[in-house]
């Protein structure tokens, strides 16, 4: 054992690493610990655990000299688990809004929070604060008013924060994921302080205009918006908002799905590429401006005049955008750059990421799960490890050259930083999404300069220019440049093969991927290269993942049937496109439209159940599901369930029905929520098996079997 702590310490003093990094990882370790672990009192042996590691260390070190990297390691590593454990658990507690107990419909009175226009989807969405009918408690809850459903106009008008509105509509707890791997909007909605969402169902009646308007900077943006809109006309006023004041109701459905299937899609995003373009714009033309009078630049530091200017730029924009998180995580990373910059130091390293990381999980610890901060640090990490390598090094070192050579230099860096990025960031696609672009580096070496050059940059000469009556000719050129990046995009979409789409792997696979990343990432020297052995096992694993066999939703509605070899997708409902149809579609990796499930070969349908036979890994397994709601007779029913395997009904069925392997009913479905089934592998996967005891995961079972209904006028402002 002294030989390998040996080894070991010997190791980490030739490695020459920076160790912030790794202090950054050890905090969101804790972190994703305690999303990963099920209950209070598995945190709470994380965390004393960690407390008795770390006293164990601090026993052993005052005792002994030797090894004192290593010790250090063992010191400190503790403590930051169990610092980013409490991290999450206290904002958890601090934040977290317990989702509605029930289904409630009825007439409401509340208090609007947040208006958010959609025209792309024919609504608005408002935040209401309102009194829970059953509790009291003060909640708040998202609303969506559709413009014109059946004909019949219901929009909410000029409602405006600080109204007080009462509207009719429906209310339903935040919605769990539907399959294993599916999206947790639950979880999104416990962070955001969110108890319930619902529809509008009858005209939002202005009951008193608040005192308390919009904020000033909220009135700001949304008059942008609007003047934006009016400008540079309807097609392409979604993309110029959506760059200007991060605004991304107007877009419309298909060139948003163009910019996802081409990879462009944090284009719109206001995230780090914009906040960096603005802040590198002001940055720039400030100390070139200010070095063209000689006797300022002899008596002050231009330096920090122009990163104070940009620094200035870049929290305006942010907050003139929303100062949304990704927004506010890419403003905390430049105004460290203009720090480094202004103090003479190195503006793009490793120690300046896992500085930005500490901001970002500090704040909000949560993020550490979700693909924009995975994505986002992920892309800056392969930038730094790629620009720090000694051949990167070795290629842009100066060279008597031409100017054409040094730029097919650059050129050629340009290619590979993008090919880099896109095998770093595609396995964090594929397991939040199950989908990513083929084509992203191409379209990203075309796109990002188009809107960082050209776009942008005519947009604010336009806002400028229309101070003064000029803008017209700009706008006109705005709008060309727009049409030629959802040109690129609509090209790389269509091309054949341009969306790898997957089913749902574990997160084990991705865990291990992430593993070997973050060595190649923070090591230095040939060591690194060890990352890739974990790296490319685990974007092996997820590419080569199966889909389950049988994919039942929560409450049992909606099933879908697999073919064998993935070609297919026979569903229970064919109801046309819709999120759960979507859902099936994206968890089992099909593309196309699927197929009703009484045209399975071989399947016998009537009105109430279907049975089919699906043969894997060399056995038949007899399936059972149920599709209506009349009454069956008991003993008929038992007959049918003993000659099956599996049974998947939304009904609750008596004790006299008993498959031979598995039975998923109401009663099941309540608590485990939806299921994936791999039939030869004898596995059943539950949602309920990753949500354990955190507040958002509430099951089903715990809710009455019926909705509160009421005609009455329900709940009241807090």
């Amino acid at each position: 054992m002294s030989r390998v702590l040996e080894g070991i310490e010997q190791f980490l003093s030739r490695a020459g690493f920076e160790r912030g990094p790794w202090l950054a990882v050890a905090f969101a370790t804790g972190i994703l610990a305690w999303f990963a672990l099920p209950s209070v009192p598995a945190w709470t042996a994380l965390c004393v655990g960690s407390v008795l590691v770390f006293t164990a260390a601090l026993i052993g070190w005052k005792r002994d000299t030797a090894n004192p990297r290593l010790r250090q390691a063992v010191l400190v590593l503790p403590i930051l688990i169990l610092a980013g454990c409490l991290t999450v658990w206290t904002r958890s507690v601090l934040v977290g809004e317990a989702p509605l107990g029930r289904p409630i419909a009825g007439t409401f009175t509340a208090r609007v929070l947040a208006v958010e226009q959609q025209p792309a989807r024919d609504r608005q969405r408002l935040i209401v604060a309102m009194r829970e009918p059953t509790t009291g408690r003060a909640i708040k809850v998202r609303i969506n008013v559709p413009d014109a459903p059946e004909g019949k106009p219901i929009a909410a008008g000029q409602a405006a924060p600080g109204d007080l509105v009462r509207f009719r509509g429906r209310l339903m707890p935040p919605a769990p994921p539907m399959l294993p791997g599916a999206y947790n909007f639950a979880r999104t909605a416990w962070f955001a302080g969110i108890a319930g969402t619902g529809t509008v169902l009858r005209q939002v009646e202005i009951i008193e205009r608040g005192r308390a308007r919009a904020g000033w900077l909220a009135g700001v943006r949304q008059s942008l918006t609007d003047h934006i809109a009016e400008r540079i006309g309807p097609r392409n006023a979604g993309m110029a908002a959506a760059f200007v004041t991060g605004d991304r109701g107007a877009i419309s459905e298909a060139d948003d799905q163009a910019m996802r299937d081409s990879g462009l899609a944090h284009l719109l995003s206001i995230s780090g590429l914009h906040v960096s373009a603005m802040v590198g714009a002001v940055y720039v033309l400030v100390i070139r401006l200010l070095a063209l009078w000689p006797w300022l630049a002899l008596r002050v530091r231009l330096p920090v005049v122009a990163a104070g200017a940009g620094a200035l730029a870049g929290v305006g924009y942010t907050l003139l955008s929303g100062a949304e998180v990704p927004t506010v995580r890419s403003c905390i990373g430049a105004l460290l750059v203009l720090a480094a910059l202004a103090l003479g130091r190195e503006p793009l390293s490793l120690r300046m990421l896992a500085f930005a990381a500490f901001c970002v999980m500090l704040l909000w610890p949560e993020a550490v799960t979700g693909p924009s901060f995975q994505m986002s640090f992920g892309a800056v990490l392969a930038l730094v490890a790629l620009g720090g390598s000694a051949p990167v090094r070795h290629f842009l070192s100066p060279r008597e050259e031409s100017m054409a050579a040094t730029g097919l230099r650059h050129l050629a860096l340009l290619l590979l930083t993008g090919a880099v990025i896109d095998l770093a960031l595609m396995p964090i696609g594929l397991h939040h999404f199950h989908r990513a672009g083929v084509y992203g580096a191409l379209a990203n070496v075309l796109a990002i300069p188009l809107s960082t050059f050209v776009v942008m940059p005519l947009l604010a000469g336009a806002l400028v220019l229309d101070m003064v009556g000029l803008g017209g000719p700009v706008w006109w050129l705005a709008n060309i440049s727009i049409d030629l990046l959802t040109g690129i995009a609509h090209w790389f979409a269509s091309r054949p093969g341009a969306m790898t789409i997957l089913p749902a792997a574990g997160t084990g696979a991705f865990l291990l991927f992430v593993v070997g990343g973050l060595w190649l990432g923070l090591w230095s020297g040939r060591v690194r290269l060890l990352g890739l052995i974990p790296a490319v096992a685990g974007a092996v694993l997820l590419a080569t993942a199966t889909p389950a066999d049988i994919l039942v939703s929560g409450e049992g509605r909606h099933l879908g049937l697999v073919e064998a070899g993935g070609q297919r997708l026979f569903v229970l409902r064919d109801g046309g496109k819709g999120y759960a149809r979507d859902n099936l579609m994206e968890l089992s990796g099909m593309e196309g439209e699927p197929v009703a499930l009484t045209q399975w070969p071989g399947a016998r349908c009537n009105a109430d159940f279907c049975v089919m036979g699906i043969t894997r890994g060399g056995r038949r397994w007899d399936v059972l599901v149920s599709r209506g709601k009349d009454a069956v007779p008991e003993r008929a029913l038992a007959a049918a369930c003993e000659r099956v395997d599996i049974v998947v009904s939304e009904r609750w069925l008596p004790r006299s029905c008993r498959p031979r392997w598995f039975k998923a009913d109401r009663a099941y479905l309540d608590k485990s929520g939806g299921l994936a089934i791999y039939l030869d592998k004898g596995r059943v996967n539950t949602v309920a098996d990753t949500q354990g005891e955190h507040g958002w995961w509430q099951p089903r079972v715990l809710e009455r079997r019926k909705p509160v209904t009421t005609g009455q006028e329900t709940g009241s402002p807090p």
